[in-house]
């Protein structure tokens, strides 16, 4: 695409990203505005069994109309059709599969909040139609590009990483399973360090807690815990054969959304993801095969 102002379109508006993302993309004064396009148009959506998805739809509605002057419409194909690019934020990764089929033979450009799916099927779904229209995609938790958590891995050079763990909260939702709400952040982080590879999944959960732990081919190991009671912060350890690193993803004041939307604006002008789409894939086969161990007790291979 060109240099010009590309106008973005939303479709689900029931998640604080909604409010998040169009602050930084509409307004000029931000201090971590990011330029490039605004937010022109939305369809609000929402799922009628998901109380987090329902209850927020219509304050996010009137804040994106009454405040930034977004063109609240009536279909998400009449979204896709007035815009040049389009952020799928629904925060209900059931519904993103159907949705994106809709929209995806438009040919724009699209970013689908976390979590990409909430079943391999579902995710493999997305990428053959994506595949199938021609459309770039990408998918991630801002998780990924929090600064503190980019500055650690730049800063090892050329030296390899030979495991990591990571941590954070890990709320649970009955409609997103397991861990595909919360635990999709530490996933990201994890495969942010690790990349793709990993063969097999073992995993424990208590009522308080959840550990993972990750095997990849290469012999390295990476792990997450989670936790619903105790430290609700993101963080990891990078493993380096010359020493550990501590991650502190609040270490910088620059939002993880920025950073995140710098990403996002760069697929949305060249069409190439700064994400592998295959890594997308494994992280969704990762917290399934995640909820799979630690509901029957056994090790799952990918």
């Amino acid at each position: 695409m060109d240099r010009k102002s590309l106008k973005i379109g939303m479709i689900g508006l029931d998640t604080s990203h909604v409010t998040a993302f169009t602050e930084l993309l509409n307004r000029p004064d931000h201090p971590y505005h990011v330029p490039g396009g605004k937010v022109i148009a939305a369809y609000p959506g929402g799922s009628p069994d998901f109380e987090l998805s329902y209850s927020r739809v219509q304050g996010y509605t009137d804040t994106l109309s009454g405040t930034y002057g977004v063109r609240i419409m009536d279909s998400m194909e009449n979204v896709a059709e007035d815009c040049d690019v389009l952020l799928l934020e629904s925060v209900d990764g059931r519904v993103h599969m159907e949705q994106f089929e809709r929209i995806a033979p438009y040919g724009k450009p699209v970013f689908i909040d976390k979590p990409f799916a909430v079943a391999s099927k579902d995710a493999l779904a997305i990428a053959e139609t994506a595949r199938r229209y021609r459309v770039p995609i990408m998918s991630c938790s801002a998780l990924r590009y929090a600064e503190g958590l980019i500055t650690v891995l730049n800063d090892g050079g050329t030296q390899s990483i030979i495991g990591m763990d990571c941590y954070g909260p890990t709320a649970l939702q009955p409609t997103q399973p397991g861990l595909f709400w919360y635990g999709i952040h530490t996933a990201e982080m994890l495969f942010a360090g690790m990349g793709k590879g990993c063969i097999q999944v073992t995993a424990a959960a208590t009522d308080d807690h959840e550990f993972v732990t990750g095997l990849w081919k290469d012999g390295r190991i990476g792990t997450i815990r989670g936790n619903r009671r105790g430290n609700n912060q993101f963080g990891a350890l990078i493993h380096r054969a010359s020493g550990t690193r501590a991650v502190d993803v609040h270490a910088h004041p620059k939002p993880y959304y920025a950073s995140m939307l710098e990403g996002i604006m760069g697929m949305f002008r060249t069409g190439e993801a700064p994400i592998d789409l295959e890594e997308t894939l494994e992280i969704i086969r990762f917290i399934e095969a995640a909820n799979e161990s630690r509901a029957a007790g056994i090790t799952v291979h990918l």
